[in-house]
């Protein structure tokens, strides 16, 4: 994994992409505190870590879905 401060990531970002297209990971850091921000990973690693979840053991008893037409804010959400 390649490790780039922030300012060098702005100033190579084209080769940057080219290098996360060839399969690369990239960390992104912070140029002050030395942390890390962001670590940049192709797509594909992206879609393939993505699992479906599972209803545990109400899997094939239960079902959830949501009508197109629901609306909940964020803070609707938290506050239930």
């Amino acid at each position: 994994m390649k490790t780039l401060m922030v300012d060098e990531f702005k100033e190579n970002f084209s080769k940057v992409l080219e290098i996360i297209k060839e399969g690369e990971e990239v960390t992104i850091s912070s140029d002050k505190e030395k942390e890390n921000i962001a670590v940049l990973i192709p797509f594909g690693k992206y879609i393939g870590s993505r699992k479906k979840r599972r209803l545990g053991i109400l899997e094939s008893k239960a079902s959830f879905s949501l009508k197109e037409d629901f609306k909940m804010t964020d803070e609707e959400l938290l506050s239930l």
